[in-house]
């Protein structure tokens, strides 16, 4: 088999099979394990609540994120 035809095959999978495809391929492109991502994410939340409480980052109300995007994809 070759890249074309398995290429072809995934984009005919459903949505989430595609989602989960896609999130194995990716994994076995990084150097990381999963838990060392998750420690690395969790270490990101902890950076950014941080600076939600000491008031270093600004931010945006969720309808103006909404109306933003949407204007996006008009």
């Amino acid at each position: 088999m070759n890249t074309a035809t398995i290429e072809d095959a995934a984009l005919h999978l459903p949505e989430e099979a595609r989602a989960q495809l896609a999130h194995k391929l990716l994994i076995s492109l990084d150097t990381q394990s999963e838990l060392e991502i998750a420690e690395d994410w969790r270490n990101e939340a902890s950076r950014r609540a941080a600076d939600i409480d000491n008031g270093a980052a600004t931010l945006i109300p969720a309808d103006a994120v909404r109306a933003a995007a949407r204007a996006l994809l008009k």
